[in-house]
């Protein structure tokens, strides 16, 4: 056993249908960790589930949409039915399916962003936090973004959203930390998924959207996997509060 080592360890992952969430979801089930998935994609959700199955773990379905508070209450609660408990929770839902510069920008569209990427998250953390607390101990994973850490050119009320997931991961590092719960924040940089194709997918890949990266080139979901197991598992039993950033050099080279 290894501290990376998640072996009877109970997750719940939402956005685990495609793109980063799906690579968290099966990378704890590599670890050792049984895994309740959420989505609204049940496509998406039934081919992470198999992968989940075929590394030998238990992986349950729950179709999910996260701007719903009473939905995710009772995911949360089914999850732990289903489960017997949790151990890590993954706040990954989210993304923007529009790029406007501020004044252009409807406040319905600033509402909906908000509601997808921020209030999913104080759901899920509000449904799923007494339950961890009271077991003494657990960790949370809020997937933020460099946009929340950075400018964000176009996508405000994304960056303002992730922005608000940054502080609230600190400030619920610090209100549970006593009864042994752990909470940080992963934000990925400039990663090719589905949801942002628009971007990469193109004759020259996407070369102007990353082209302050030192790394020089776009993540890979997979990418965000072995951060992931990290921040989960006990290898990082003294870390709370914390932005770990996965950017391939943006913002130092900001």
């Amino acid at each position: 056993m290894t501290a990376f080592d998640l072996t009877g360890r109970k997750a719940f992952v939402t956005g685990a249908s495609r793109g980063i969430g799906r690579v968290i979801a099966v990378a704890l089930a590599q670890a050792g960790a049984d895994v309740a998935i959420a989505a609204r994609g049940e496509e998406g959700l039934a081919a992470t589930a198999a992968e989940i199955i075929g590394l030998g773990r238990k992986a349950f379905v729950l179709p999910l949409d996260v701007t719903r508070q009473d939905d995710v209450n009772a995911a949360v609660d089914e999850a732990i039915r289903l489960l017997g408990h949790l151990d890590i929770v993954v706040n990954n839902a989210g993304g923007s399916n529009f790029i406007v510069p501020f004044l252009d920008m409807r406040i319905s569209g600033w509402e909906k962003i908000l509601r997808l990427n921020l209030d999913s998250t104080i759901y899920v953390c509000q449904a799923a936090g007494e339950h961890l607390r009271s077991r003494g101990s657990g960790s949370v994973i809020n997937v933020s973004s460099v946009a929340g850490l950075a400018a964000a050119p176009g996508l405000t009320p994304y960056g303002a959203a992730k922005a608000a997931v940054i502080s609230i991961t600190r400030t619920l590092a610090v209100e549970w930390g006593s009864s042994g719960v752990r909470v940080n924040a992963l934000c990925p940089g400039w990663t090719a998924t589905d949801l942002n194709r628009i971007l990469w997918d193109t004759p020259d890949g996407g070369r102007a959207t990353i082209a302050g990266v030192p790394l020089g080139r776009w993540a890979k979901a997979e990418e965000m996997a072995g951060p992931a197991v990290f921040l989960a598992s006990d290898a990082s039993s003294y870390m709370t509060g914390q932005t770990l950033i996965i950017d391939g050099g943006q913002l130092a080279n900001a």
